[in-house]
């Protein structure tokens, strides 16, 4: 898989082994919103990560790491 940056959807993500867990330990709320369901094609991991104000190098340092789970 490519890697992951601040413009790579959230559904690039979860598609990605182990990228629901990154998110849901780094406590991404999207996962779990009604209305973020229906727009997970075109959010983008910096945009949400700004959104809600978390640690967006943080989370693409994790979500890069060779054989993340």
């Amino acid at each position: 898989m490519e890697k992951i940056t601040r413009n790579t959807t959230l559904a690039k993500i979860i598609n990605k082994k182990g990228g629901s867990k990154i998110l849901i330990k780094n406590k991404v709320p999207c996962l779990s919103c009604p209305m973020a369901s229906m727009e997970i094609e075109k959010l983008k991991i910096g945009e949400v990560c700004g959104m809600y104000g978390l640690n967006l190098k943080a989370v693409i340092k994790e979500l890069n790491q060779p054989g993340s789970k």
